[in-house]
């Protein structure tokens, strides 16, 4: 599946913020486009990942 992601230069200290719009809080950033891309997808990956399910002992 694909997904939106907006990749912005932070002009203050020259690295790349990216986020997914329709995954909220799911954000990352990197030193240069290409390592920002690359952890947005972890991101993505982690943000779709399923929750563990705790189960009570006994």
């Amino acid at each position: 599946m694909k997904w939106r992601v907006i990749l912005e230069p932070d002009l203050v200290n020259g690295d790349w913020a990216a986020w997914c719009p329709e995954l909220p809080g799911c954000t990352s950033c990197g030193e240069t486009k290409v390592e920002a891309i690359e952890n947005i997808r972890e991101a993505i990956e982690l943000y779709l990942e399923p929750a563990p399910l705790e189960l009570p002992e006994g």
